[in-house]
């Protein structure tokens, strides 16, 4: 996983509330047993009218919206099925960071696992950076180690997070990287075992 520290970006809204994990990756895409590759089917039945033919009426088609790395959402992003597709999807489509008031447990677990950091601000907070993404090329600073969110106009807000997850993203571990910190030991103990 790549470690986040700080991180800025050009940021979109997705001014929706209870986007679920079926709308982030349908179903038909889940046949893949790859982390990559899913990209291209993010927000499927909201991008296309139909099978290679882009939807302009939605937010991340809009030209300014290209290139996009940070995803400024509604409440309840991510709720739905327990899919790990969707952090996969999210993340290969470019997302580093996803800000919204609320997120589904399971969903914002899996997108720590997956080197996506979400970060939960009051609702008026993510409102008013929702309406300054309508701008183009407007960029947030993510600071991970400072726990803040900031924008080049004055915006800065202090989001939390466990101490487990900063840690893990920080360094840009998962949790098999983490096991293997203790890889001495482990093979020490199974040499005992033997």
């Amino acid at each position: 996983m790549e470690a986040i520290t700080e991180y800025t970006g050009k940021a979109a809204g997705l001014n929706r509330v209870n986007v679920d994990t079926d709308q982030i990756i349908p179903k038909q895409f889940l046949k893949r047993i790859e982390r990559t590759g899913f990209g291209e089917f993010v927000f499927f039945d909201w991008r296309f009218k139909s099978p290679g033919k882009l939807n302009e009426n939605f937010e991340l088609n809009y030209p300014e919206n290209q290139g996009t790395t940070i995803l400024v959402a509604g409440d309840n992003f991510g709720c739905g099925s327990s899919r790990e597709h969707a952090p996969w999807a999210l993340l290969d489509y470019g997302f580093k960071v996803i800000i919204a008031p609320s997120f589904a447990d399971i969903f914002y677990n899996n997108c720590m696992k997956n080197g996506i950091l979400p970060v939960r601000l009051d609702a008026e907070k993510v409102e008013e950076l929702m309406k300054k993404t309508r701008a183009a090329d407007y960029e947030l600073t993510v600071n991970l180690k400072e726990q803040t969110v900031a924008d080049k106009d004055g915006f800065k807000e202090s989001f939390e997070i466990d101490p487990y997850w900063k840690e893990m993203l920080l360094n840009g571990w998962d949790e098999i990287a983490v096991t293997l910190r203790y890889e001495e030991q482990i093979k020490a103990y199974e040499e005992q075992r033997s």
